[in-house]
């Protein structure tokens, strides 16, 4: 078979749109290594928990500061975040403590906690901090309602299981049967679960927080 002659200006613009691919795909390949790695150890460290029996107990402890912990055989929700996190590294104790000596009055400071400063007890364990901290850290991310896939394994969720109820949890890369949408590694009063979760209640917040402005790709969902 004789090849036709390609026209010059259809030559010239397939060698920039090859150029453009070859680029997008080298930058991606250099971040996948190091931007993934993060998502993966952190989807690790949330499914890990999974192997521990906790009893959900949200009471008041008093507890070390940084790096403090109550007792690994209890926790809420959000204890589940700061533990998988700090698999990782990244005590967001420490971290929530910061923010908010320097910036109290841009935090939630219900009736009830009966607050006139921070509290390194219990500041990072409450949902509503966790929600405003990552804000503040730049790393809300669209809410959608009905597209499973800008969900991504790593990102943080919020939901308001009730009004007044808020709830935390972690994306995976594990999916449903169908394969349309991520299970949540999360503990809703029966210790930590992996389950369906996404869209059964109202989704109040999207986070995907890397600290250090580490850039993400999306994980294959196997």
């Amino acid at each position: 078979m004789i090849c036709k002659k390609i026209p010059t200006f259809v030559l010239v613009i397939s060698l920039l749109l090859i150029g453009l691919v070859n680029f997008s795909v080298t930058y991606a390949n250099k971040e996948a290594f190091r931007n993934s790695a993060f998502s993966f150890n952190l989807v690790n460290a949330a499914l890990e928990r999974l192997s521990h029996k906790v009893t959900y107990d949200g009471s008041y402890k008093e507890i070390d500061f940084p790096w403090g912990d109550v007792p690994d055989n209890i926790g809420v929700c959000t204890d589940v975040v700061i533990r998988s996190y700090r698999k990782l590294g990244i005590d967001l104790q420490e971290r929530v403590n910061i923010d908010m000596t320097k910036s109290f009055d841009q935090y939630p400071n219900l009736a009830k906690w009966d607050r006139t400063g921070p509290d390194t007890n219990i500041d990072h364990r409450r949902v509503l901090n966790l929600r405003v901290f990552f804000e503040r850290e730049g790393a809300s991310v669209p809410i959608t309602n009905n597209n499973a896939n800008d969900y991504w394994p790593g990102d943080i969720v919020t939901w308001d299981m009730m009004p007044g109820m808020p709830h935390i949890g972690i994306i995976t890369h594990k999916t449903t049967k169908d394969q349309k949408r991520p299970l949540i590694v999360h503990n809703m009063g029966k210790g930590p679960k992996l389950e369906d979760i996404l869209f059964t209640m109202k989704i109040t917040g999207h986070y995907r927080y890397r600290p250090n402005n580490q850039l993400d790709i999306r994980l294959s969902r196997k």
